[in-house]
């Protein structure tokens, strides 16, 4: 089988099975909750084969690219294959698949399973066409619908206020963000500098990413499923902004800082977190800074090696999570004594009241969140407010305003 078939088939397999399910499911007749989850993991199996098949042939023809024709004027639809996108697919779709198996049992006779597993799907096919695009309008194309996959995920258990607030905070920061991706583009095809598309790229990232000050929809992101809290946001949805930048080789000190900065405050931000989860989307949080820093300076390798470690790491300690807690009361059990505290190797480096105001500002989350909804999102809704009672103001004097030329009667 030639590269290009493989490479056609990693995308339009996962995109078929997520068209197939939704048209199942609108004519209301849907599949048996064994048949869904067996076609979404045979979908993501497909695309896993097809992803160490284009590894083999990679390594002997080099990189494997398909044109697929033009959209429409200026929007060519052209996939590509080489050592960076070949290893970030395969991960994706191996996950995906091991989520899909994982969920069978964790979501079994859930009212939402069939509607978990086509948003599943959805994900691993936006994911592949990211990851897999040969160009940076086609990615976008990928970049949006994972977007809206994973908001959704977020929103899963909608019957309660908590979950669809929080997938509500993430598809609007996903939204504000995305205007970096889109400008970068926008600026590419106008012929402009690399400089201005590697800022516009950072500032996608920074939001899909969750890097500072855009990462509180992270934590808060836990709310959905622990499955879709596993691929999405410890794994892979929060890989795609690094990613991006190697794809388009980016870096430079613009990158390092944002790493840097974002890398100290999850850090201590998640040192203060008293839920697993949390705690593991701050660590995610970390460990992409730190790939982001590897990636300023030019490290690429090293970049997508920590990338995929860290990908699959935090996958398994997510779907694990839950069962944390119940062996950990064994293990206490089973020493009769609490087990010792962990992660204060500098904490004599500080005076008492500095770790007491570093640990308030900790538990607020460097009062970010806040800054954030009071002044920016607070500030903008009272401007729009304003305007909105100015405009009524003058709407009111205009209408009981005597017109200027009354007319005159005969």
């Amino acid at each position: 089988m030639s590269g290009q078939v493989l490479l056609v088939a990693a995308v339009a397999v996962p995109l078929v099975t997520v068209f197939v399910l939704a048209l199942v499911l609108w004519s209301g007749r849907p599949l048996g909750e064994r048949a869904v989850s067996n076609l979404v993991i045979l979908a993501a199996a497909v695309s896993a084969v097809s992803g160490l098949g284009m590894a083999v042939v990679s390594l002997v023809d080099g990189p494997i690219a398909v044109s697929l024709g033009t959209w429409f004027a200026d929007f060519p639809l052209r996939l590509r294959a080489d050592w960076l996108s070949i290893p970030v697919a395969t991960m994706a779709a191996l996950l995906g698949c091991l989520i899909g198996a994982f969920s069978q049992r964790y979501l079994h006779r859930d009212p939402g399973f069939r509607r978990f597993y086509l948003l599943l799907a959805l994900f691993v096919a936006a994911v592949e066409l990211v990851v897999l695009a040969g160009t940076l309008d086609l990615l976008i194309v990928g970049w949006e619908l994972a977007g809206l996959a994973s908001a959704l995920l977020i929103a899963f258990f909608h019957h309660r206020n908590g979950p669809v607030a929080h997938g509500l905070r993430a598809f609007i920061t996903y939204r504000v963000s995305d205007i970096g991706l889109v400008g970068a583009a926008v600026v590419e095809h106008r012929g402009g500098s690399h400089t201005a598309v590697g800022l516009l790229l950072l500032w996608a990232v920074i939001g899909k990413s969750a890097q500072f000050p855009l990462g509180g929809w992270l934590p808060r992101a836990m709310e959905g499923p622990t499955p879709s809290s596993a691929i999405c946001y410890g794994a892979i949805s929060v890989s795609l902004g690094p990613y991006l930048l190697l794809r388009n080789g980016i870096n430079g000190s613009a990158v390092v800082a944002v790493g840097v900065v974002t890398a100290v405050f999850a850090t201590l931000v998640g040192r203060a977190q008293t839920d697993i989860k949390s705690t593991l989307a701050y660590a995610s949080m970390t460990q992409i800074a730190l790939v982001l820093v590897e990636i300023g300076l030019g490290l690429e390798v090293l970049a997508l090696v920590h990338l995929l470690a860290h990908a699959a790491l935090r996958s398994a300690q997510i779907l694990r999570s839950p069962s944390l807690l119940h062996d950990h009361h064994h293990l206490e059990q089973a020493l009769n004594a609490p087990l010792p505290r962990t992660g204060k190797h500098f904490d004599w480096l500080l005076p008492r009241g500095a770790q007491a105001w570093l640990y308030r500002f900790a538990l607020e989350r460097g009062y970010v969140d806040a800054f954030l909804v009071d002044r920016v999102v607070g500030g903008l809704v009272r401007a729009v407010r304003g305007l909105d009672a100015a405009g009524e103001r003058w709407v009111r004097r205009s209408s009981t305003r005597p017109p200027a030329h009354p007319a005159v009667s005969r």
